[in-house]
């Protein structure tokens, strides 16, 4: 890619995101599988960070709650009565609303690392973690469903949906199959992957250029840096409502999947 502009004082111009990003250089352990990055450590910090949340919420919990205690009890209040009890009702909700609330809140801080400082990637922008995530609410249906019907009852109920003429299998069948163990948990693992890729990209982009275009880009071009950096602004803010947003959407289907199963008839 060719330089956004000469640099004013012979530096070496400007340098675009790209994937490589993505692939830091291991820390510790090199080419093994227990190979230590910049990825691994964000993701460290934001579990740390999650615990800790939760750990003083819950030692510091009162009859009458503080600003903190009411922001933790309003988020916790969310995801069971907006995502877990609309969805799957109270009394089947009961049962799950303690695995999506743990979904929901890993989500999101591994998605709000992208924006905080000196860490500046999510920990769910490369595929490994948005794979764990989209694995596990796929053991999780399909275990709820066969533990439930029974795998016979459950193959056949998702196979073969009632109501259909039997010629329609041959077309149908294979279908719902690939729906059922393929596209559920990679339409899962690719939706939160691609927007923090975005994000981070996004981002890196509107920062990287508003350095260059500030220090190092000559002077007729300076003034192009504002604009860049209220792109970042803008686009800072957009994330931190993502990262959010796809935690809420990552929830809500692990929701909506369980309910498809545990209660095809609805």
């Amino acid at each position: 890619m060719l330089p956004l502009a000469v640099p004013a004082d012979g530096g070496s111009g400007y340098v675009p995101p790209s994937i490589h990003d993505f692939f830091p250089p291991a820390v510790l352990w090199e080419g093994t599988p227990f190979e230590f990055n910049r990825i691994i450590l964000v993701r460290l910090i934001a579990m740390v960070a999650l615990l800790a949340v939760f750990v003083v919420g819950a030692r510091r919990a009162a009859l009458v709650p503080g600003r903190f205690q009411n922001v933790l009890e309003m988020g916790l209040d969310f995801v069971r009565n907006s995502i877990v009890y609309e969805t799957l009702g109270e009394k089947l909700g009961k049962k799950y609303v303690g695995i999506i609330t743990t979904i929901f809140f890993a989500i999101f801080f591994f998605n709000i690392t992208g924006v905080v400082p000196f860490l500046n990637i999510a920990g769910t922008s490369v595929i490994g973690m948005p794979l764990v995530f989209a694995a596990w609410v796929f053991v999780l249906y399909l275990g709820a469903a066969i533990k439930k019907l029974g795998l016979g009852t459950f193959l056949k109920t998702s196979l073969f949906p009632p109501g259909v003429p039997k010629v329609m299998y041959i077309l149908l069948t294979p279908i719902e199959f690939l729906q059922v163990f393929f596209l559920r948990p990679a339409t899962l693992t690719i939706r939160l992957l691609a927007n923090m890729i975005a994000g981070h990209l996004l981002l890196a982009l509107c920062y990287s250029a508003t350095s260059y275009l500030l220090f190092e880009a000559s002077g007729g071009l300076k003034p192009l840096g504002v604009l860049t950096f209220a792109g970042g602004a803008m686009f800072f803010g957009l994330e931190v409502f993502v990262a959010a947003l796809q935690a809420y959407v990552f929830a809500i289907l692990t929701a909506v999947y369980l309910q498809m199963v545990l209660e095809p008839e609805h």
